[in-house]
């Protein structure tokens, strides 16, 4: 008989904790669900499941991540899309998920349902909810600038993720209200809306770049937008807390490579809500854009630090902004405060 190693045995222990919890939770809901039935399930006692998670809701936010980003990937993009095809077929994916007026209470509808309020329960994960969904919307709306260049499309990618939050929410407490194919069409036209979306050449509050000359040695992490394993090499390398997360894109707009790092004070509920977020855009994007072939972005969930700590950053928040560039393999500028992620890319 093969003896697992200690970490073998944590990471076993993990996974069947969240089978078991996802079953808990589809049945009874997250309200309903009880640690010590989950433990039972899991064979294992109530303190082994703490041990792996901090509280419950952690917990439930781990079980929704991981079914994120476990998916299938179903990418099938439209072909030689314009930006409307590609709005559409994103706004199409989204739609598809939502449950129908004849749909019986499914476990799946019942697994999902009390994530908006358990986020809505305090300022704990409202507040790094709502960076998070600016991440998302940047995200959308660089895909929709890589078919439609020359103007920011951020501000649309928010119209259409409000909308289809909305929808979401509305299918939820009423299934069958509103015609999916009228939400998808309502989408596309935010394109034609004059959104006054302008990008300010230099942020308003920009820190101080400092030249450095330190070794570049980073762990190997999980981009979220593939979920390939990398080793961010040459470019701008952004720690950013979940308070400060869509704080990326002024690097991005300056057009180095970056990396994004996000990192928490909280790994154990924030981490996974964090993984859930970006899981989910991903799902409905990879169905409406191929990926880009000279992929400029990752965003890495640094739940350990390991890879905030190879930047320098030894001690992270929600409120960390803290930006490197690496170039021939070694960090030359470093920048932290508001604007890190300019002064990082252009000092």
């Amino acid at each position: 008989m093969v003896r697992l190693s200690r970490a073998e045995t944590q990471e076993r222990n993990r996974a069947k904790v969240l089978s078991a919890a996802r079953d808990e939770f589809a049945r009874r809901g997250f309200r309903e669900a009880k640690i010590d039935v989950i433990a039972e399930r899991a064979e294992l006692t109530r303190g082994a499941v703490y041990s792996n998670f901090p509280g419950k809701r952690a917990l439930y936010f781990a079980v929704l991540a991981d079914l994120a980003e476990r998916a299938p990937r179903l990418a099938t993009p439209p072909p030689n899309a314009d930006a409307a095809d590609v709005l559409a077929a994103f706004a199409r994916a989204w739609v598809a998920r939502l449950p129908l007026a004849t749909d019986s209470d499914s476990d799946e509808a019942r697994l999902a349902r009390d994530l908006l309020p358990e986020i809505l329960a305090d300022d704990h994960t409202r507040r790094p909810f709502a960076q998070l969904m600016r991440v998302n919307a940047v995200l959308l709306g660089l895909a929709l600038e890589r078919v439609r260049p020359g103007r920011r499309l951020v501000r649309v990618a928010e119209a259409a993720l409000t909308t289809l939050h909305g929808a979401s929410q509305l299918a939820a407490a009423a299934p069958g209200f509103g015609e999916p194919f009228h939400i998808v069409t309502a989408c596309a036209a935010l394109l034609d809306l004059d959104l006054s979306d302008d990008w300010p050449s230099t942020p308003p509050i920009t820190s101080q770049a400092r030249p450095a000359d330190e070794p570049w040695t980073p762990p190997a992490a999980t981009d979220l937008l593939t979920g390939d394993t990398v080793r961010p090499g040459d470019g701008v390398i952004a720690v950013l807390g979940l308070h400060r997360a869509s704080a990326f894109e002024e690097a991005v707009r300056t057009g180095v490579d970056v990396t994004a790092v996000l990192v928490t004070s909280d790994p154990g509920e924030l981490a996974p809500l964090a993984r859930l977020a970006v899981a989910d855009l991903r799902g409905c994007l990879d169905q409406a854009i191929a990926p880009d072939p000279r992929p400029r972005l990752r965003i890495v969930c640094d739940a350990g630090g390991e890879l905030a700590a190879a930047a320098g950053v030894t001690a992270v928040s929600d409120a960390t902004e803290t930006a490197v560039r690496v170039e021939g393999g070694r960090i030359v500028v470093r920048a932290d405060g508001f604007g890190a992620c300019h002064a990082a890319a252009t000092g």
